[in-house]
């Protein structure tokens, strides 16, 4: 039942009813026509994206990938991932097809109706690898963010088959299968890069032993300078690859440390970021970036990421072929699902969580 439109969530145990308990998520809300963003999501100020702080033509590095092998590209792969920790590639070997198809599955499952993806919420979901929810952690957030998502932990087809949404299944399986070439590539270059000239079974788990894929929505937003789509943060994978739609919004934080970077959308490519896993075992020679989104006023926006990620009883830390030559490491081995439930555990908050694996 959705609440009156005169003063709808003042009341904040009705918000998280109704977005939360309810599934309707801030897709309902948005849905409701609020004329005004309701209190539970207005950032404090310095949250907030100010429009001054945009680099106007800025942009992060663009990579050709049709010879992923040449030694120019390799150079510019390691480059990007240490001097920007964000890029984009083009003509890699995931076919557009595939992407459109994700595309696609990712608004019908958001097409659903509330009762339908409330069944794989935290509360409803038969298995803690399938979850719907919305903002990022409700329960230790000041203020909420703007969006939701399907979050899937892939085990293995079979669970898929089992447990995944039939609307959106085969085709977030297919963009999986399909990109693990390119971040083997990916992953082959920026450890050459590193002197590990050799990915073995073990480092090839290390690196890439477990992954995760969301389907993230923003609905169109009332007061969208008021809020924002995802907090400033790093991913806590290996890498991340990125799919996002044509409408733009996603910011990466620039070299001089107190401006942002647009990522701006092109057609068939996919962005791709170093995650605090990689930053920690390269001993900081690759950069986990800050990124956030911007929430949208006029059109909705979706975006499809694959994490790469260590298994969760992997021990993480600087890579030993880095010691032997001599490297001093700034970070520590920690437990890699200790390192996601700290993150987990709080609001985004910029580049904190690497703290805890800092020497």
């Amino acid at each position: 039942m959705a609440p009156t439109l005169a003063d709808p969530f003042n009341d904040s145990s009705a918000l998280i009813n109704f977005v939360i308990n309810q599934g309707n998520g801030v897709k309902g809300l948005s849905e409701l026509g609020l004329k005004a963003l309701p209190k539970q999501y207005i950032q404090p100020l310095e949250e907030r994206m100010c429009m001054n702080s945009i680099v106007p033509q800025g942009s992060i590095p663009i990579i050709d990938m049709s010879n992923w092998e040449d030694p120019n590209v390799a150079k510019s792969i390691c480059d990007a991932a240490s001097a920007w920790g964000f890029f984009q590639i083009v003509n890699h070997d995931v076919p557009v097809e595939v992407l459109e198809n994700v595309k696609d599955a990712t608004y019908n499952f958001f097409r659903l109706s509330a009762e339908v993806k409330n069944k794989y919420s935290k509360e409803h979901s038969s298995s803690n690898n399938v979850r719907f929810g919305t903002s990022f952690t409700p329960q230790a957030e000041k203020a909420l963010e703007w969006k939701d998502y399907l979050s899937l932990f892939y085990v293995s087809e079979e669970e898929a088959s089992a447990l995944w949404p039939p609307v959106c299944r085969q085709q977030v399986l297919d963009y999986m299968k399909k990109s693990e070439l390119v971040i083997k590539q990916l992953l082959q270059v920026l450890m050459k890069g590193l002197n590990v000239n050799e990915i073995d079974a073990a480092k090839e788990s290390l690196l890439m032993g477990s992954m995760r894929t969301n389907l993230n929505y923003y609905p169109k937003c009332p007061n969208p300078e008021l809020t924002v789509g995802v907090g400033r943060h790093s991913d806590v994978s290996t890498l991340t690859i990125l799919l996002q739609d044509e409408i733009g919004g996603l910011f990466v934080r620039g070299n001089k440390g107190d401006d942002w970077i647009h990522v701006p959308p092109i057609k068939g490519s996919l962005v791709i970021n170093v995650g605090d896993a990689l930053q920690i075992m390269s001993n900081g020679r690759y950069r986990s970036v800050e990124h956030r989104v911007v929430a949208n006023g006029s059109k909705n926006r979706i975006s499809v990421p694959i994490f790469v990620n260590p298994r969760p009883a992997d021990m993480i830390g600087p890579l030993p072929e880095l010691a032997t030559n001599g490297e001093k490491p700034i970070y520590k081995q920690v437990l890699y699902s200790d390192y996601v439930k700290h993150f987990f555990r709080k609001a985004h908050d910029g580049k904190k969580t690497v703290e805890f694996a800092e020497l």
